[in-house]
């Protein structure tokens, strides 16, 4: 660690405003990449969090070091660690097509949460390179991740059908195209002259493109519909 800034991480006037002004500038760097991204939870959801983790390390700091209470320092930190769980859940969803939605931005309040308690504690270093480190995980690993998905070309469809043998003859098409099934759930079973509806997972590397998928499967007999999901 620095120790030129040893003189900040005593629980004083200046150390306190550094502690939280660091927490308040880290928090909002953090929200800004969420917020951009339209995510659940944005710019003042991060900065509060952050706030809220480093005043609780410093409240813990001043009750043992000033109030004299001996208790375990650590205990409210870690309190801050497990409870910011219920926040998280809050981000995390499941669409409809049985997609988890959110873990990133939930992984991301609770690395927030850790970096105010670095503020807070006075470990500066650790939360401006905690910092930096999330945002060219979000920023520059997030690029790199879109284009392995991208190359991986896999896509979601929802077909509707008149049989069962229906949805065999789909796959089968799939197989040909060099298209691999990475899941299929029926969501629906059709009755006496009714339809039935299926959700198909696809994923072609170096096979046929979505258009080409798409445009099979539609032309399979008793097949009504083909959509993207």
């Amino acid at each position: 660690m620095l120790k030129s800034l040893n003189f900040l991480r005593e629980l004083s006037m200046a150390g306190v405003s550094v502690r939280v002004l660091l927490a308040l500038l880290c928090g909002g760097v953090i929200g800004i990449e969420r917020a951009e991204k339209r995510r659940p939870a944005g710019f003042r959801t991060h900065i509060l969090i952050c706030l809220g983790a480093a005043i609780t390390a410093m409240t813990s700091e001043h009750l043992f070091l000033n109030m004299h209470y001996y208790l375990d320092v650590a205990r409210m930190g870690a309190g801050v660690v497990s409870g910011i769980g219920f926040i998280g859940a809050g981000t995390i969803m499941v669409t409809r097509r049985q997609r988890v939605k959110g873990l990133t931005t939930a992984a991301g309040l609770w690395v927030v949460a850790i970096v105010g308690l670095c503020c807070g504690f006075g470990f500066y270093e650790g939360a401006v390179y905690t910092t930096v480190l999330v945002l060219v995980a979000e920023v520059f690993f997030s690029k790199l991740e879109y284009r392995l998905i991208r190359e991986n070309k896999e896509i979601t469809v929802c077909a509707e059908y008149e049989k069962p043998s229906c949805l065999e003859e789909m796959m089968e098409k799939c197989h040909n195209l060099g298209v691999k099934i990475v899941d299929v759930e029926i969501t629906r079973r059709g009755t006496e002259g009714g339809c039935s509806s299926a959700v198909l997972v696809l994923r072609s590397r170096q096979g046929a493109g979505r258009e080409e998928v798409l445009r099979e499967l539609s032309g399979v007999e008793g097949v009504f519909r083909v959509v993207e999901a």
